[in-house]
């Protein structure tokens, strides 16, 4: 029987995240993809701002520290000048859907040969729980004590569906990791991500639906639970566009 062995993707660092908290998990996988391919020793990560600013001390590859939102573009300069390089972006719904939303919408209809990991757990986390674009109808946050109300706040963002759309985007799937063969199936498609960006397809995204315990004031079970009877019915899993089979885009 084969034993588990911490994979060479991740530093000896400790998590600083919230018990609980789904970013420890995805962190791993993405290690794991970048070992397993190979790549790890030609990579450059780019963190965001949010809860996973501080991945540069977590991921074992190169890394750089992005302004709010614009880690597409950060990553798009350091593909262009390094083609060669494996280039990929961590960033949260805050992050990505909100201050960045241009600059992912661009580089993905750019084309960009470059793989975004997208935390969704439909909140502002590191900031203290406010509404995010991704906050459900209804639900409630620091700032919509009362739930979320569409006729004021307008609807989430559903960015996979979104995305999808764009010429540009080679591969877009939704995952979660609340269970085993969900973590499996996340781990696949974290690896189709990076396969596509190393065959030169164009733009690859694989959005993650993730728990937030601490600002959904519920315990990590709990959290879990909720995700699934909540996010999963607004966020339907699966993959929304895979044009990895009809060459470079």
């Amino acid at each position: 029987m084969a034993s588990f062995h911490k994979t060479n993707g991740l530093t000896d660092a400790v998590f600083h995240y919230c018990p609980g908290c789904t970013h420890g998990i995805v962190h791993r996988l993405v290690a794991e993809c970048l070992e397993e391919l190979g790549i790890l020793g030609k990579t450059v990560g780019i963190a965001p701002v949010g809860c996973a600013v501080m991945a540069y001390d977590y991921f074992n590859c190169d890394m750089i520290e992005a302004p709010h939102g614009r880690a597409p573009a950060v990553a798009t300069g350091a593909k262009r000048a390094n083609p060669d390089n494996i280039v990929f972006t961590y960033q949260g719904d805050g992050d990505l859907a909100a201050i960045g939303t241009a600059e992912t919408v661009h580089a993905a209809t750019r084309g960009e040969n470059i793989t975004i990991i997208f935390i969704n757990n439909a909140i502002y986390g590191m900031t203290g729980g406010q509404m995010a674009p991704t906050t459900l109808p209804g639900q409630v946050t620091q700032t919509t004590p009362y739930g979320r109300d569409v006729t004021r706040a307008g609807y989430p963002i559903r960015m996979c569906e979104m995305l999808s759309t764009l010429d540009g985007v080679a591969y877009a799937e939704r995952v979660t990791v609340t269970d085993v063969p969900n973590v499996r199936n996340a781990k696949k498609a974290i690896k189709k991500a990076f396969t596509a960006q190393i065959e030169k397809k164009g733009f690859s995204i694989v959005e993650v639906l993730s728990s937030c315990p601490t600002n959904w004031g519920l315990e990590p079970v709990e959290a879990l639970k909720w995700l699934k009877e909540n996010m999963i019915p607004y966020y339907p899993l699966g993959c929304y566009k895979d044009a990895t089979e009809k060459g470079v885009f």
